[in-house]
C-alpha cells in the first residue's frame, strides 16, 4: 500500500494539472457557503440593530395607543380612533404606582422655512417629560419647559440633520427663526445626535414644539384627545409588567368598560416589541440560510459529477497505477482527497467572500455585518461533510476499476 504522503501529493498534483476544472468544482461550494455566511451575518446584523434602536427609544417604555376605528367592515390600525384624552395621562402619571414619567407625541410631516432653505421634516408636539422618557438631551441650547408647554410657546428643539439642512454645517442655529406652518418658531436648543431608527427613519430629521403649540397652530385646533401614542416610562425593568397591567386597569374603569367589552386602547412595552421583531427577523434569517444550505447541496452534486467526469477521463491513469502496485484502498483515498481538498478550499473561499459580500450589503442599509463563529463552523463543517460524501462514490467508482480493462482505456 502506498503512503498516505504520496497518496496526498498525488491528489494535490491531479488537482493542480487541472486548475479550471478544480475551480468550477469548488464554486458551487464557494457560493453555497458565502451565501449561508452573507444570510446569517446581516440577519444578525439586523437583530442586533432593531435591540439597540428601541431599547435606545428609552428606559423602561411602555406605549399606550388609542383604540382602532371600524368602518365598511374594515378595521383600521391601533390610534385610528382616539380614545385616551388629556385627562387620562395625567391619571396615567398620578395613579399609577411605578410610573417615571409619562408624554403624549403628536406628529406631522411639513415644511419648515429658514431664511435660506426649506426642508420638509416630521414636526412632533410632545411635552418635556418625552426627553427624559427618550434620554435624549441637546448639544447646544436648551429643552423645552413646562413653561414653554403652559404658554403654548413658539420654541423648537430641533435634530441635527434639520438644523444642517435649513441653517448649514457649522453654524450655530440657537436662536434663528423657523417657519412651520406660516407661524415663526425660535429655536431654543439643537438635540444630541441619534442616527437612524429602528425602522430605517432619521431621528435627526425632526422638530419638536410644545404640544400645546402644535395643538392649536399645527394641528387645527385644541382637542381632549391624545392624537398619538402616550409613553409611559416605569421606574425600573422590574415593574413594567406591573405598570402595563395597571394602566389597562385604570383605563378600562375610566371608560367604563364592562368585563365582555374589548379594551378601546392598547398598551406594548419596548421589550415586547424587541421580541416580536427579532422574533421575526430570526423566522427570515432561518428561511434565507436554509436555503442557501440547499444550494450548497446542489454544489455538492456538482463536485460528484465533475469528479466522475474526472474519474472516466483518467481511467488509463488509474490503471497504470493499479499496475504498479497501488492498492484499491489508495486509489479511493486519492480521490476523497481531491473532493476533501476542493470542498474545504471552497468552503474557506467561500466563508470570507461570505463576510466580505455581508459587510458590503449592510454598510449599503446602514446595518452592521455579524458573522456568528458557530454558523461559520457549521459551514465549513458541511462542506467538507459534502466533499467526503458526494465524493465518496466517484472515488469508490474509481477504486473498483479492473486493472486490465483500465490500461485498454482509450
Amino acid at each position: 500500500m502506498i503512503a498516505f504522503g504520496e497518496t496526498l501529493r498525488l491528489a494535490q498534483r491531479a488537482l493542480r494539472r487541472n486548475k479550471m476544472r478544480s475551480f468550477l468544482t469548488a464554486l458551487g461550494i464557494i457560493i453555497g457557503v458565502a451565501a449561508v455566511i452573507c444570510m446569517v451575518s446581516i440577519g444578525e446584523g439586523a437583530k442586533s440593530r432593531i435591540r439597540t434602536q428601541i431599547e435606545g427609544a428609552g428606559t423602561n417604555v411602555i406605549l399606550v395607543f388609542s383604540g382602532s376605528s371600524s368602518s365598511g367592515g374594515m378595521r383600521g390600525g391601533m390610534g385610528s380612533q382616539p380614545t385616551i384624552t388629556f385627562d387620562d395621562l395625567r391619571a396615567i402619571q398620578t395613579e399609577v404606582n411605578g410610573v417615571r414619567a409619562a408624554a403624549p407625541l403628536s406628529r406631522t410631516s411639513t415644511q419648515a422655512i429658514s431664511e435660506s432653505a426649506t426642508w420638509t421634516t416630521t414636526v412632533y408636539g410632545t411635552t418635556p417629560e418625552y426627553f427624559v422618557i427618550r434620554n435624549w438631551n441637546t448639544v447646544r441650547g436648551a429643552q423645552l419647559t413646562a413653561s414653554d408647554q403652559a404658554g403654548a410657546a413658539k420654541n423648537a428643539v430641533i435634530g441635527q440633520t434639520v438644523a444642517e439642512k435649513l441653517f448649514g454645517a457649522g453654524t450655530d442655529p440657537i436662536g434663528q427663526i423657523v417657519r412651520i406652518r406660516n407661524a415663526p418658531y425660535i429655536v431654543v436648543g439643537v438635540l444630541d445626535k441619534k442616527g437612524q431608527g429602528g425602522m430605517g427613519d432619521d431621528q435627526d430629521d425632526a422638530i419638536f414644539v410644545p404640544l400645546s403649540a402644535f395643538a392649536s397652530r399645527i394641528q387645527g385646533g385644541l382637542s381632549n384627545f391624545v392624537r398619538g401614542p402616550v409613553y409611559v416610562s416605569a421606574t425600573t425593568t422590574e415593574a413594567i409588567d406591573t405598570v402595563r397591567r395597571d394602566i389597562g386597569s385604570l383605563l378600562r374603569e375610566r371608560h367604563r368598560l364592562g368585563p365582555d367589552d374589548e379594551d378601546d386602547f392598547s398598551t406594548v412595552s419596548m421589550a415586547e416589541m424587541t421580541g416580536m421583531l427579532t422574533s421575526a427577523t430570526q423566522t427570515l434569517t432561518t428561511l434565507l440560510a436554509s436555503i442557501a444550505f440547499v444550494s450548497l447541496f446542489v454544489g455538492g452534486i456538482g463536485v460528484m459529477n465533475i469528479m466522475l467526469v474526472s474519474v472516466t477521463e483518467r481511467t488509463r491513469e488509474i490503471g497504470i497505477r493499479m499496475a504498479v502496485g497501488a492498492q484499491p484502498a489508495d486509489i479511493l483515498a486519492q480521490f476523497l482527497i481531491e473532493a476533501l481538498t476542493l470542498a474545504a478550499i471552497g468552503g474557506i473561499i467561500g466563508v470570507l467572500l461570505g463576510i466580505g459580500v455581508g459587510e458590503l450589503l449592510a454598510s449599503r442599509f446602514g446595518w452592521n455585518s455579524t458573522p456568528r463563529t458557530d454558523i461559520i463552523l457549521i459551514a465549513l463543517g458541511v462542506s467538507a461533510t459534502v466533499g467526503v460524501v458526494f465524493g465518496l462514490y466517484p472515488a469508490r467508482k474509481a477504486s473498483r476499476l479492473d486493472p486490465i480493462e483500465a490500461l485498454r482505456y482509450e
